[in-house]
């Protein structure tokens, strides 16, 4: 029996998944308590002053506010002030733009506590990266929604969402059903991935791809062993792309900012084909089918041009850093 071969899959396997899975348990059920007992509400008073000088409406103000507990109610309160002629389709398409802040705060949660536990140091960084892009975005809106729009006649004022108690009993139940369904689909994509690089990483598979890979002009950028963060984030789940980001940086295979840019690129190439497989089909279902596509893909734009601008500036600060 080899002895040193079980040491290994026990420390670099067995132990790191097994923690990771628990760590990953507790977060999400944490993540799933706060989106049940809704405490995101509050930050939506913080759009005031942000509406007010981007000249939105009262219609944007609301959809802004519902946005941080519901997209598709969000989504459904500007479509029906489109159809009834009081927000122009101009101020709509920036809606949805704005929107997209209170919709990066009300998935924050599960994000950050599904990356912490599998890239520890990196996921701060790239959780970090990912809001200044929602929030440049946020605030490129309300600058371009200033010089295009005339202010409003009267002051706005936010909508005050329909307040129902929530005990701590329901949202735990509500809690534990997500967590069950997430956890199950989780580890269906995390534990065979991450078996799989553990054992690529240890027969040198990464190795024999760097020469593959040296000419590669798409993503050449990157390392060969970060081109499977990046395939398994587009082509299967941003958990998956995770497992093996976190395989890669047990063992050493990965610096933090090379797993951080994989992730990244990822982020940018997955994001278009999942808002087609999940969020034009629902938008279909509130706007005209036109309209809907219209906004999908002005939404993938800015969010990707974001996401890329604030990337490079981080590439642009580690380089010097390293210089």
């Amino acid at each position: 029996m080899d002895y040193q071969l079980l040491a290994e899959i026990w420390a670099q396997l067995v132990w790191p998944l097994t923690r990771i899975l628990f760590f990953v348990t507790v977060g999400l059920m944490i993540a799933s308590l706060i989106e049940s007992l809704k405490w995101t509400d509050n930050l939506a008073a913080l759009a005031r002053p942000l509406i007010r000088m981007g000249n939105l409406s009262a219609v944007t103000g609301a959809s802004f506010t519902m946005a941080f507990v519901s997209g598709v109610s969000a989504n459904t309160m500007l479509a029906e002030a489109h159809d009834k002629g009081t927000l122009a389709k101009k101020e709509m398409i920036l809606a949805n733009l704005f929107n997209s802040l209170p919709r990066y705060f009300l998935h924050l949660p599960t994000v950050f506590f599904l990356t912490v536990p599998l890239i520890k140091g990196a996921a701060v960084i790239y959780v970090g990266i990912t809001f200044l892009a929602s929030l440049l975005q946020t605030l490129t809106v309300v600058m371009v929604s200033r010089v295009v729009l005339a202010k409003p006649e009267s002051p706005v004022l936010l909508a005050e969402k329909e307040k129902t108690r929530i005990t701590l009993r329901s949202a735990l139940d509500k809690s534990v059903k997500r967590l069950k369904k997430r956890m199950k689909k989780i580890t269906m994509f995390m534990v065979p991935v991450y078996v799989i690089f553990f054992l690529l990483s240890r027969y040198g598979i990464f190795d024999r791809l760097e020469d593959a890979f040296a000419s590669t002009w798409l993503l050449s950028w990157l390392p060969p062993q970060s081109l499977g963060i990046v395939v398994l984030h587009v082509t299967a789940e941003f958990s998956a792309g995770l497992a093996a980001a976190s395989a890669l940086l047990a063992n050493n295979s990965l610096e933090i900012k090379e797993v951080v840019l994989a992730l990244l690129a990822g982020n940018i190439l997955a994001a278009p084909i999942r808002a087609l497989r999940h969020q034009l089909p629902y938008y279909m279902g509130i706007f005209p089918p036109r309209l809907a596509l219209e906004l999908v893909t002005v939404s993938q734009v800015v969010r990707a041009m974001c996401v890329v601008i604030i990337g490079f500036c981080y590439y642009t600060f580690t380089m010097s850093a390293l210089g």
